[in-house]
């Protein structure tokens, strides 16, 4: 057994769990976050990104004691109070979704990628960073409208406080 410590969604939280407990299980069983889902338990859909530090991970590739000292953030912990979070927000303006099975990890992993390229994205950059995440219901094309249009919305926001 492991006693497990980080900040999720902005609250210190300490749990005992098994040595193998995944990070996904942890923050769905334990925790009960359950908008960060499982799809494939093989890292191949991208339905259980988090960030963990900062960083978009497969929550379904770490395990929780790996996480221990971190800061972790999931879908439930991007919204500020009733205000959507940016990306949040164009998902629901461009209906980027359909079931909404990959929605959290989809938004959660188009949050990183707008981070790490602040100069802006285009179609073919939000296209290639998205096949570690797989939609088996839109064809793709609402998701990368709604990422590029909360990559404007976030440009301009920023541009605008500067």
């Amino acid at each position: 057994m492991a006693e497990v410590t980080m900040v999720v969604n902005g609250r210190k939280v300490t749990k005992t769990v098994e040595d193998r407990t995944l990070l996904v299980h942890f923050l769905r069983e334990h925790l009960g976050l359950t908008g960060t889902h499982v799809g494939c338990d093989t890292s191949q859909c991208g339905a259980c990104v988090v960030h963990v530090d900062g960083k978009a991970v497969k929550s379904c590739t770490m395990l929780a004691a790996q996480a221990s000292g971190c800061e972790v953030v999931t879908i439930e912990g991007l919204a500020n109070g009733d205000q959507l979070h940016p990306v949040q927000a164009a998902f629901r303006e461009h209906h980027g979704l359909q079931c909404g099975y990959c929605t959290p990890g989809m938004i959660m992993a188009a949050v990183d990628m707008i981070r790490r390229h602040p100069e802006g994205l285009d179609e073919a950059t939000v296209r290639a960073e998205l096949e570690g995440n797989i939609c088996r219901c839109t064809g793709y094309h609402n998701i990368v409208k709604a990422i590029l249009a909360a990559s404007e919305a976030m440009r301009s926001g920023a541009m605008a406080a500067a």
